[in-house]
């Protein structure tokens, strides 16, 4: 794959699992449904390396025949010039140019290839982790490997377009979202005014990245003075850093922290406010554990669903060389 432009754009995957307990973060791609649909529509696994593009525009070229997939925020697709759908495996020939824009609702786009791409991995993982340098973010120029050797494309025969057509679970984009929380361990010391994050709105900061977002408005106020010692925080923590704004912590943050835990944002949630931009506005919703697990396991179950449905037309087209392109098992390697 050979970049012709880049706005900001990285490799990833789901994330290094194993970094919390050695004290570096999850990372990975920040709307988790949105890429692993992505990988599934072109027959990878869930944990293959595919491209995260945030509010920008990426344009390369394939120097192989081979299957792409495009999914998450609203972007415009064009493949040789021709306007192309998301969230199905487009057939893109060698040599042909790709372009993917981000429009309007959303934020982060997810592009993958069949087979994945080659990336360095620390710990299995592609992730980058902005606080240690490590990670490809990708220029104009850049030529990046793909893990798989093309594969012969299906195509419209009459139209040269997109012959699938798939039910793909989406991450849900509102002008007005909704994001659902489970109670945060420090809840009580907030007193009635916990009540605040449920009743009032509040507006996504400029300052927002991969690490978390701030959150301004009127948020609770702690009614205990004592010191909140450095200890573990989970992603999707919100935090009462000040009298002005929250901070919500995702994927890219520390794994310690010593503000108090109001809430905690479900596994769903968090795909929802990966989409959200500067200056959106969110309300909260209280949850529960269980209906939080009822949730997960639903989307679960969609995806499978989804996968079987997807893979099944791949192999009745002739590719049968499905769940490739997994970075997880690989070495750890120097960051050198």
């Amino acid at each position: 794959m050979q970049i012709l432009a880049a706005g900001f754009a990285a490799v990833t995957d789901l994330g290094r699992f194993q970094g919390p307990s050695l004290g570096l973060s999850v990372n990975g791609a920040l709307d988790q449904l949105s890429a692993r649909t992505a990988n599934i529509l072109v027959g990878n696994a869930d944990n293959a390396a595919l491209i995260e593009l945030t509010a920008s525009e990426l344009v390369f070229v394939c120097d192989s025949d081979q299957l792409v997939s495009v999914t998450g925020a609203d972007v415009e697709v064009r493949v040789d010039g021709m306007l192309s759908p998301m969230r199905t495996p487009l057939s893109v020939r060698a040599g042909w140019t790709v372009s993917v824009r981000v429009l309007g609702r959303g934020l982060r786009a997810y592009i993958a290839v069949h087979g994945g791409l080659q990336a360095p991995t620390l710990l299995g993982s592609c992730a980058p982790d902005s606080m240690i340098g490590f990670g490809i973010r990708l220029t104009a120029g850049d030529d990046i490997p793909e893990q798989g050797h093309g594969c012969a494309v299906p195509t419209n025969p009459f139209l040269g377009g997109a012959v699938f057509s798939f039910d793909v679970p989406a991450t849900a984009y509102d002008s007005r979202p909704v994001i659902p929380v489970t109670d945060g361990p420090d809840l009580e010391e907030f007193g009635a005014s916990a009540a605040l994050l449920y009743s009032d709105v509040f507006s996504v900061g400029a300052r927002s990245n991969h690490v978390g977002l701030r959150l301004s408005g009127r948020p609770p106020h702690r009614e205990t003075t004592g010191e909140v010692l450095s200890r573990g925080v989970p992603v999707g923590a919100i935090e009462v850093p000040s009298t002005t704004d929250l901070l919500l912590l995702h994927r890219g943050r520390g794994v310690t922290a010593g503000y108090p835990v109001l809430a905690v944002v479900t596994g769903a949630g968090l795909d929802r406010v990966a989409q959200l931009r500067p200056g959106d506005i969110v309300r909260f919703r209280r949850s529960t554990l269980d209906a939080a697990t009822q949730t997960h396991l639903e989307q679960h179950l969609a995806v499978e669903r989804f996968r079987q449905h997807c893979w099944n037309a791949l192999r009745e087209n002739g590719i049968d060389d499905l769940g490739v392109g997994d970075l997880s098992q690989t070495e750890l390697i120097s960051t050198n």
